[in-house]
């Protein structure tokens, strides 16, 4: 049989560069189905000789997206070398910022990377079926998206100086203080972004009443859990100890340091991925596969600290404990927007919030420091070991989309398993596999630390090896 390749635009709505093989039986049955990563890995490698003081500017550059993560992530383990607490108002500072990053980030996922799909239906036509598209055809609903992402933006901007790179966090606490003119003018914009918010939800829910069946049943299947949590289990992105539930919700271990994960989490490696595969130490390999983000998030917490976000926590929950199906992503990612404003709120109403206590000194006194944060994809861990004059030796980067990788492969089994039926692909059964993928919103450049072209691949195999069709979206960032 011969190969055919069928070029599809627009641009795919993932950030990364990777391929999806599907494998088919004798009988031309779905055998197994795998999301190749195909980009290498070297951003830890080059870090190596670096002062640990550069990491917090260094690392952001893993991630034009998510650079806020990655700079916290690193300014925490670089706080854990320097051995001493920082200022309170610092660490309100950097949270404070986190949620404006919270807030932006699940603000494109959800309306400019998943809505096309919800909103125009996962068989339009691909010419249409993006942002552009839904700006035509919805405009009001586009423009509260914007909106809500412009407001975490501007959050960064006033809090860090700028909202791509800042150099605000530094070991040791923050450079840069918080005005009262800049806390007034966040303050201000707060009432329109709740609003945005809740439109959101209102949408999403909505949705899931009129689709239920599919809704449920969307890449649908048991895994582990790991998400940070308060001391009493509330919802945690900043700060806390990492917990680890099962498939029932039940705790597997609980209240781990950070610093301790490795005690916890290995990684394993496959020939046909450049990303490695993380699993839970104690459950073996594949068994300890575990997801991170915001469904495993609302799965691993007892509740919520804010008063809005926790009822929607209840909603959330209403027909179980946990939530199996990977379109919920798209709903809990919502409710910790919702999560993010409300906190934001907190802190900025909190009088320490404008104090000038920003900074201790940052000689180092440890060989060794461990930063963790839940960013918007999931739990980030950046864990460096400097010699005794503070230059990095080593540097180990686990990012949420590593964390994921596992799940990611089960998704797409489970949606190709339930509509490739023969030998002959259509362009919503490529969009649907894809749309698993964005449930969990993974950044591969971020995973894998690479540039260029990024598109994303699927190949139809025969049970002898050959492949008999090639889709393919051109992609760059």
């Amino acid at each position: 049989m011969t190969t055919k390749t069928i070029t599809i635009n627009p641009v795919t709505r993932i950030e990364g560069h990777a391929k999806i093989t599907i494998h088919l039986d004798s009988r031309g049955e779905v055998d197994d189905a795998r999301f190749h990563v195909v980009e290498f890995r070297g951003f830890e490698k080059f870090c190596e000789g670096r002062h640990f003081t550069e990491m917090p500017q260094i690392t952001p550059r893993v991630c034009g997206i998510c650079p806020v993560s990655h700079l916290l992530a690193s300014a925490k383990a670089c706080d854990a070398i320097v051995g001493r607490e920082i200022p309170q108002t610092a660490k309100m500072l950097r949270e404070l910022m986190h949620m404006g990053q919270i807030i932006q980030s699940h603000a494109l996922s959800f309306f400019h990377l998943s809505a096309p799909d919800l909103l125009l239906g996962f068989d339009a036509d691909p010419a249409i079926r993006n942002i552009v598209g839904l700006i035509r055809q919805q405009p009001d609903i586009a423009v509260k998206g914007v909106r809500l992402r412009k407001f975490g933006q501007e959050l960064i901007k006033l809090v860090g100086g700028r909202k791509i790179h800042a150099d605000f966090t530094v070991p040791g606490g923050v450079n840069k203080v918080l005005t009262t003119a800049q806390r007034d003018e966040i303050l201000k914009g707060l009432p329109e972004a709740f609003g945005h918010a809740k439109f959101a939800l209102d949408l999403l829910k909505s949705y899931q009443k009129a689709h239920h069946d599919e809704v449920e049943n969307f890449a649908s299947f048991d895994s582990n859990y790991m998400g940070l949590v308060q001391p009493d289990g509330a919802l945690e992105l900043y700060d806390g100890n990492l917990r680890f539930c099962n498939a029932g919700g039940e705790i597997v271990h609980d209240q781990v340091p950070p610093s301790n994960y490795l005690d916890y989490i290995s990684e394993a490696v496959e020939p046909w991925s450049y990303m490695k595969f993380p699993f839970i130490s104690a459950l073996g390999y594949p068994q300890g596969m575990y997801r991170v983000g915001p469904l495993a998030r609302l799965n691993a917490c007892s509740r919520i600290a804010t008063p809005l976000a926790d009822v929607e926590l209840k909603v959330w929950r209403a027909k179980g404990r946990v939530q199996a199906s990977s379109f919920y992503y798209h709903w809990a990612r919502l409710i910790e927007v919702l999560y993010g404003l409300e906190r934001a709120q907190q802190l900025l109403e909190s009088a320490d919030i404008t104090s000038t206590d920003i900074l201790v000194p940052n000689e180092p006194t440890c060989r060794e420091g461990v930063g963790v944060i839940e960013a918007p994809r999931g739990t980030l861990i950046h864990h460096y070991w400097v010699d005794a004059d503070g230059r990095i030796e080593k540097a180990n980067l686990i990012v949420a989309t590593g964390h994921n990788n596992l799940a990611m492969n089960r998704g797409v089994q489970a949606i190709a398993r339930k509509y490739v039926k023969a030998k002959k692909l259509k362009e919503g059964m490529l969009n649907r596999v894809e749309a698993v993928i964005r449930c969990y919103d993974p950044c591969l450049s971020c995973a894998t630390h690479a540039v260029g072209q990024m598109p994303m691949r699927v190949e139809l195999v025969d049970a002898s090896g050959q492949v008999l069709q090639t889709l393919q979206r051109d992609s760059t960032i």
